[in-house]
This record gives C-alpha cells, structure tokens and sequence, in this order.
C-alpha cells in the first residue's frame, strides 16, 4: 500500500477517534437528586463517591443535583429538571402520573416516622405539645412531618410547625432547645445521636416503613436505565464498590449493610395508603 494512503488512513482514523471523545465528553449525562436526609455537605459526601462508581460501571454519567433543602431539591424533581431520584416524595396519586419507576432501594431495617423528644424532657405524650413549637425536616418530608403531622391533626393536636431544612437541621434546633419535639425518621435520629453522641425519647411512631427508594424518569431510555439499576445493585458484590459503600455509610451512622437492592416498588404500598386518608393539605 503506498505511504500516502496509509498517511491519509491514519489521519482519518485518529480524526474519527477524536470526534467520538469529543462527543462523549460533551455528553450531559443525566441528573441524580437524592433527598437531602443530611446536611448539604454530608449529603453530597455520601453520594458522591456513590454517584462517581454507578457512573463507571453502567457508562451513564450521574452528575450529583440538590438543593439547599429537601423541599428544594423535591421542587427539582417536580419541575422535570432530573433524571434519577432516591427519594419517598413521588407516591401521591398526583405525582404517580408523573412516570417514575422504581427501580431500587436500600437495604437496611425499616423505619418509621416518630415523634422525639430530648432524652431529659418532662414531656411524655404527644398531647402535651398542645401549643409548642415541633420542628420537621420540611413540608416533603413524607416519613418526618407528613406521617407525623397527619397524626396530629386526626388527634387534634395544634402544634406551631417549624422547619429546620434536613433532619440535622431540624435536630440541632431540637437539642438546642428551640422546639419542644422532631417529627424525624427513626434511622436519621439513630444515626445523628450515635455521630453527635445525643440521647432521646420516642413520642409516637408509625408503623414500619421501608427506606427512600430509587427512581427513574420514564424520559430515560431502558437501556441507560438497566445500565444505572445493575450498577447501583451489584455495587456491594464487587471488593472496590463494596469499600465505598462502607466508607459512605460510616459518615452517616449507616451499618455495611446499607447496600441497594432491586425493587419492583410494591414495597412502598404504606406510602400510597397514607395518601388515601391524609388531609389534602398533606399531598
């Protein structure tokens, strides 16, 4: 073959191969918002080595998206502006007809949504914060304030509703002393005494409830969507994903078996049974 045919073969193949980079590298990926459980930057530290893995292994960019509060991020999902979700926000009839599909969860004991009170408060029933002050995560969180506050208002118990962001935030107030109880979820409050080394006592509870769930948007294509799900559930069997799933969890209280498994979502069948009796207010 003449060396001028191989000269122009060659730069033809190195041309074709710098196109290909150059359109994988301005490929957008796809948005991930996990509901702010934590502080805006522990949040960000326990997903983002998460994120960076599923990336990897499926070969669909997940590019990490929240906002400073949990409402604000939920306010991401509803304007469309995400992809991916791990979220409890989305199993109102009227957010249902949005498309999500469950696709996953993590694995860990259930929760419930409780009523708390620090550890040396003469408060013991519920009834007794007629009139004071109860902080919530914010007005999404569906296990801390939506489950909770619903039980209020069937006992007709008027509380002054306050708003701390995320459950840390609404449990510093609580420690603080500037509200009298925290409708939180169980597995946060755990998680937030053993890092802060607090002591509390459990008010009211609801019944067993299973952790925030992963979702995808119908939007995506199932091809990108299998890639992202397979990832997500085969991390812990693989010795790097399995290390980063443990290291994660240790900054947020989490036991190493906080891993993600598949979900159909029947699992979440509380959720929409909630919804069947909770005040209109409340979806």
């Amino acid at each position: 073959m003449p060396k001028a045919l191989i000269r122009l073969l060659r730069a033809a193949l190195v041309t074709c191969l710098g196109a290909s980079a150059i359109a994988q590298a301005d490929s957008p990926g796809y948005r991930f918002s996990p509901v702010n459980q934590y502080g805006i930057n522990l949040t960000a530290s326990y997903w983002n080595p998460i994120i960076s893995y599923v990336s990897e292994k499926s070969g669909v960019r997940l590019n990490l998206k929240i906002g400073r509060t949990s409402a604000d991020t939920t306010a991401y999902v509803l304007a469309q502006e995400v992809e991916f979700v791990f979220t409890n926000h989305l199993f109102s009839p009227e957010r249902e007809k949005l498309g999500w599909r469950v696709f996953g969860r993590r694995q860990t004991p259930p929760v419930q949504g409780v009523v708390i009170v620090p550890d040396d408060s003469p408060i013991t029933s519920l009834a007794q914060l007629q009139g004071k002050e109860v902080v919530f995560p914010g007005p999404e969180a569906t296990v801390s304030y939506k489950f909770p506050y619903a039980h209020m208002l069937s006992k007709k118990i008027d509380v002054k509703v306050v708003f701390g962001g995320n459950t840390d935030g609404a449990l510093v107030q609580l420690f603080s002393g500037k509200a009298a109880a925290a409708g939180v979820n169980s597995q946060l409050a755990e998680g937030y005494a053993r890092r802060e080394g607090k002591k509390y006592r459990v008010l009211w509870g609801t019944e067993p409830l299973h952790d925030l769930a992963l979702m995808v948007s119908s939007k995506v294509p199932e091809r990108d969507a299998q890639a992202v799900a397979s990832a997500f559930i085969n991390m812990h069997k693989d010795p790097v994903g399995r290390d980063l799933l443990l290291k994660a969890s240790e900054q947020v209280g989490l036991t190493a078996e906080a891993y993600f498994v598949a979900s159909d979502g029947s699992e979440y069948a509380p959720y929409r049974r909630f919804y069947q009796t909770a005040p209109a207010s409340l979806h």
